[in-house]
């Protein structure tokens, strides 16, 4: 695999991982709010859900491209 398709696929692969964050970070914080949560309680769920579906993608991600080299 040369550099330049090496760079399209972790471009490719980081803007997913964003993609799949927003996600499930506006999930997280839509059931919150239907679970009655207050805005700020939703929020913060939000953001936790956020942060960890972007540490495991991020993770994921990197071993993949590492296992690829």
């Amino acid at each position: 695999m040369n550099t330049s398709t090496k760079v399209a696929v972790t471009l490719l692969a980081a803007a997913n991982v964003v993609v799949i964050a927003l996600i499930v970070g506006w999930a997280a914080g839509h059931l919150a709010h239907l679970d009655g949560a207050r805005h700020s309680q939703a929020i913060g769920r939000a953001v936790i859900a956020f942060g960890g579906t972007l540490t495991l993608a991020a993770t994921l991600t990197l071993t993949i491209l590492q296992v690829l080299q």
